[in-house]
């Protein structure tokens, strides 16, 4: 992980970001609620459950247990019917509980909701990261109002994806099936489900309105691919599925963009290629095994990205690579610190690739994995350098 303290948003839009994480129940003091400020844009983020349905490929009807009950509604109301039949009993209802600091030295119990999906029959529930993050107490509610205790599996705050698990004791479980967000096209149908306002079990319809959006995550990095759907979605709606018309999940809703922090019709999800890409690494290990390149910190030029800071030991460090050097001299007032600008390489291209960006190399690296080679092309005093780099495993992150 690398910070590029020298970028520069550009912010066309002068909106909210909210999250969707639901207020729940605030008897004993203040609701969960995420945000952050990045430029002039105010992202909170919670965000609501979405859900794609192809009008080509609906759900049949026969997939309903008594077709009876869909004589007399028109084609697309059986789709829209049969997708929830077939569906609502992989949604989950998500209350948290946690103690916060106040400024007066007072521990005040904060308490929310948000949405979840069975993963599997092993017990594990997927929702998002910022719907549980700081929660010291997790319970799960089943669409038949079974209530289990569930705990932490792990977590990906950059891509705002965690994963819990419940001990369902025999209880039986219907976990969401796993769909391709890939070829999603602008127009398709989604459902999304969940609980918005703490209202359980309840699904909305909308459309895929655009697709490769991008949204800041909690670490600050840029979540990438995100499906923009019109689907209402409202607080509680976070980390519930967005499903298509075969009852498949296609991605987990997150976030809308409001001026007014409720439903206006343009809802973000995350789709189903990051989750499934993500939730087995915190399944099997608690975390993302993320590769790293060791760079610590660029500042972005026009020329390509400055090598700033460099781990020490680190895989660009060990293939010759140079930061900026720091001199250091002492005088009759202290120790003068400058730091020389002139010795740092910069980066401009991985494997063939262009690299003008923090996001444009967090993505090269990240589309690889730990163990990986990659070519590295740099210039030095205006000479230019090419050498291979192997990739190792990311060092974990700071905690909650």
């Amino acid at each position: 992980m690398f910070d590029s303290s020298h970028q520069r948003e550009k912010v066309r839009v002068n909106l909210s970001w909210h999250s969707l994480l639901g207020v729940g129940s605030t008897r004993r003091g203040i609701a969960c609620s995420i945000c952050f400020l990045l430029a002039s844009v105010l992202i909170t983020a919670d965000v609501s459950a979405q859900f794609v349905v192809s009008p080509a490929t609906p759900i049949a009807a026969g997939f309903v247990d008594n077709e009876d009950e869909l004589e007399g509604l028109t084609p697309e109301e059986r789709v829209n019917v049969t997708v929830y039949e077939n569906c609502h009993r992989s949604v989950v209802h998500i209350e948290t509980r946690g103690d916060t600091d106040s400024m007066f030295n007072r521990i005040l119990t904060s308490e929310g909701s948000g949405s979840g999906s069975i993963w599997d029959q092993a017990g594990h529930i997927l929702t998002n990261y910022h719907v549980i993050k700081g929660a010291t107490q997790l319970v799960i509610t089943l669409h038949d109002g079974k209530q289990f205790d569930a705990t932490i599996v792990g977590y990906d705050v950059s891509n705002d994806i965690a994963i819990l698990q419940i001990e369902p004791d025999g209880h039986e479980l219907w976990p969401v099936q796993p769909g391709r967000s890939e070829k999603l096209k602008v127009g398709q149908r989604v459902f999304a489900l969940g609980s918005p306002l703490g209202l359980e079990q309840t699904m909305t319809v909308g459309v895929v309105s655009s697709v490769n959006r991008t949204l800041p995550s909690l670490s600050k990095r840029t979540m990438k691919s995100i499906i923009q759907i019109d689907a209402a979605l409202n607080r509680g709606n976070s980390g519930g599925p967005l499903m298509n018309s075969r009852g498949e999940l296609i991605g987990m809703n997150t976030a809308i963009a409001s001026r007014i922090g409720e439903n206006s019709g343009i809802g973000f999800a995350i789709p189903a290629a990051t989750i499934l890409r993500i939730a087995p690494q915190l399944i099997q290990f608690g975390k993302v095994r993320r590769p790293s390149i060791g760079i610590e910190s660029i500042a972005e030029t026009e020329n390509g990205l400055l090598l700033v800071t460099l781990e020490p030991g680190g895989p660009a460090e060990k293939a010759g690579l140079q930061g900026i050097r720091v001199v250091r001299r002492r005088t009759v007032l202290g120790e003068l610190i400058r730091r020389d600008y002139s010795t740092a390489d910069i980066l401009t291209e991985i494997d063939g690739q262009p690299i003008r960006s923090a996001d444009d190399l967090l993505s090269s690296v990240e589309s690889r994995k730990a163990g990986d080679s990659i070519l590295v092309t740099f210039s030095r005093k205006d000479e230019k350098i090419q050498v291979p780099i192997r990739l190792v495993e990311e060092p974990p992150m700071p905690t909650r």
